[in-house]
């Protein structure tokens, strides 16, 4: 608690000023010592307050860390989704319908947003000379089944479902090998181009993935991150933290229309590397003004409080979003009624889409779920918040499966059992095959302190490097995969590290040039020394196999 020490400091001042006569010793004394204990109590009660806050920020940091160390995705996470990409290539080679056709990902897996149990989206390119394809909805739906016939008839996927009715058909399958779901969509640059500026937002500032990926996990723990059953998809997740983190103080993200003013789908069209090449321009240009204006203040919020201010500025969402809408093109909400491109007023909630609107990325939710969700947002931020809660809630931020791998992590490590994992049974033996503590992906976790300006609004260099690497090198081999044989690419990040889109630095080169010496078969897509090739793990990979695998995200 506190020693009495602590406080004699505050006490001589007032005992000076205190003005008692001889002739009135007792009541001068009665009032002096009423004072003083007054003040003690007082300063008391205010340490108490302060340290209990102190402890709970503390202890909310610690869990957050936790679970971005559980949910982070590892290189075998990333290598399992490279070999699904080449397996479905596959499949498209055995159709003479697609022969020339190309397979790219999409999506959160190329915007580095994906949790260790994301889905993988996937987009089938058809070819059409140099020109953006435009084939037409029914096509589309043709090509769908074929390659579903194909699937069915080549194996390796199960759970394969036909969705026709959707504005964007697709085709659903899991890999028989890892359970990992898969989106299979035509022609969907536009979900490519839209992946790709969400990534460089990662570069502005670290802790937007990390926010994203906390996000996510507690969203499905409490059931609202489901188009499918009327709840937020997790485009729509991410773009609420784009919002949180315009409508900070001082904002930490500015409104997106200053990274790209306009509507960005509607201009990819004629020749697609022209159309790409002139956004990457824009985006890239804006962005390291963005980085490098010395003027912008710097929010420095730890990561417990953007999530629990997240939660408190959403947490009335349902009544809000009778009037107004959530635009993170423009950085603010917006009111419905006089936004003549919303109109008329048709869904519960409205979050626009930044790169194509005025599309509602929320048009799932429905008004009862829309409920579900604020209740989601208020009763997290109680408990959160709660005087009373020294000790954040796990089962409030994660899924069960997840506070197992938790609990299973940190009982291997007796220096950092959360106080809530104390009185739980042991889950078995842990030694990191959990992907918890250990293993994790470079980018699992970034510190929430306040040291430095540096460290999380990032003006001179992104936060890591690594997931940077490692999409701009698989990019690199998709595009000789496909041919596509375009160099017009703009560098975006010119701090020693070459990340133009599709071009490789000479390191990098090199690197893969003595790999093709060794495996002809095969292209190295980590430089770190670890054997990635896809399709083929490490040894070290072979030998962390998960001893239990929770359930795939649908």
């Amino acid at each position: 608690m506190f020693s009495l020490p602590r406080f004699t400091l505050l006490l001589p001042y007032s005992a000076l000023n205190f003005g008692f006569s001889v002739n009135h010793k007792l009541m001068g004394f009665t009032n002096l010592a009423l004072l003083c204990l007054n003040h003690l109590v007082v300063s008391a009660r205010f340490f108490v307050i302060w340290d209990s806050k102190m402890n709970s920020h503390h202890s909310l940091e610690l869990t957050l860390r936790d679970i971005l160390h559980v949910v982070n995705p590892t290189q075998d996470d990333w290598n399992k989704r490279f070999q699904i990409i080449n397996d479905l290539r596959a499949v498209v080679q055995t159709l003479e319908i697609l022969r020339g056709a190309t397979v790219e990902p999409f999506g959160s897996f190329v915007s580095n947003l994906f949790t260790k149990w994301g889905d993988l989206d996937v987009s089938i390119e058809l070819p059409n000379g140099s020109y953006i394809s435009a084939a037409g909805k029914k096509f589309k739906q043709t090509l769908l089944l074929d390659i579903l016939k194909a699937l069915k008839r080549i194996g390796g996927f199960h759970g394969i479902k036909y969705i026709s009715h959707a504005r964007v058909p697709i085709l659903k399958c899991e890999s028989n090998k890892d359970n990992i779901s898969c989106d299979i969509s035509i022609n969907n640059l536009s979900g490519q181009m839209k992946s790709k500026v969400l990534f460089w937002i990662n570069e502005i500032d670290g802790r937007f993935r990390d926010m994203v990926l906390l996000v996510k996990e507690w969203a499905k723990a409490h059931g609202i991150n489901d188009p499918k059953s009327g709840t937020l998809n997790s485009y729509s997740l991410s773009l609420l933290i784009i919002f949180h983190f315009q409508t900070c103080t001082p904002a930490i993200l500015p409104p997106l229309s200053e990274i790209y003013p306009g509507n960005m789908v509607a201009e990819l069209t004629g020749v697609r590397a022209v159309a790409e090449k002139n956004i990457e321009d824009i985006c890239g240009l804006n962005i390291n003004r963005i980085r490098s204006d010395r003027s912008r203040r710097i929010n420095r919020s730890s990561l417990p409080d953007l999530f629990v201010s997240f939660l408190a500025k959403f947490r009335d969402i349902s009544l809000r979003a009778s009037t107004q809408g959530i635009s993170p093109y423009n950085g603010q909400w917006e009111d419905i009624d006089t936004n003549m491109i919303w109109q008329p007023k048709t869904y519960a909630l409205f979050i626009e889409d930044p790169f194509e609107q005025p599309l509602n990325c929320a048009r799932a939710v429905g008004h009862r779920n829309l409920v579900k969700i604020a209740q989601a947002f208020e009763s997290s931020h109680g408990m959160l918040t709660s005087a009373n809660q020294n000790h954040p809630p796990l089962a409030v931020l994660v899924r069960p499966e997840v506070l197992s791998i938790i609990s299973r992590s940190q009982l291997a490590n007796p220096l950092r059992i959360h106080p809530q994992l104390l009185h739980r049974n042991p889950v078995g033996n842990s030694n990191g095959n959990g992907r918890g503590l250990i293993g994790a992906h470079p980018q699992s976790y970034r510190s929430s302190s306040n040291n430095g300006s540096n460290q999380h609004q990032n003006r001179n260099g992104g936060a890591s490097r690594a997931p940077t690497q490692v999409q701009q090198q698989y990019m690199y081999q998709t595009n000789r995969m496909n041919q596509r044989g375009s160099q017009s690419h703009v560098q975006l990040f010119p701090n020693g590290v070459n990340e133009s889109i599709g071009r490789p630095s000479s390191s990098q080169t090199q690197q893969q040039q003595q790999q093709q010496q060794q495996q002809q078969s095969h292209v190295q897509l980590f430089p770190n020394g670890v054997n990635e090739s896809i399709g083929r793990p490490s040894s070290s990979q072979t030998q962390q196999q998960q001893i239990w695998r929770p359930r795939s995200e649908k």
